[in-house]
């Protein structure tokens, strides 16, 4: 079983707040709530990198079609390969959403 070395009463309350989202209608009320403009471009980018990264993507290629610096993309490869797998665990269950959803 994982354990993170964030785990609070604070952060468990906010997973929980997470897992109550259903839709991405419901997420983007969430988002918007929670996080800055400038936030939620800066996560969604790093969420780009990740897979472009896993799709053996070059820095400079990614730093082309992103924008961001090549200390993002080091900061995120650092996760994918060292991390606590969470890059990983989403967008192996994305990958899942989106062949089950070409197969429909």
């Amino acid at each position: 079983m994982f354990s993170s070395k964030l785990k609070s009463r604070q952060a468990d309350a906010l997973a929980r707040a997470f897992l109550c989202l259903e839709t991405e209608e419901d997420c983007y009320r969430m988002f918007e709530d929670l996080f800055t403009i400038r936030e939620i471009q800066d996560l969604s980018q790093r969420l780009e990198v990740a897979q472009l990264l896993r799709k053996q993507t070059t820095y400079t290629e990614i730093v082309e079609k992103t924008g961001v610096s090549t200390a993002t993309i080091g900061r995120v490869n650092r996760a994918l390969n060292y991390g606590a797998g969470g890059y990983q665990l989403v967008l192996e269950r994305m990958g899942a959403g989106e062949k089950k959803e070409t197969r429909e």
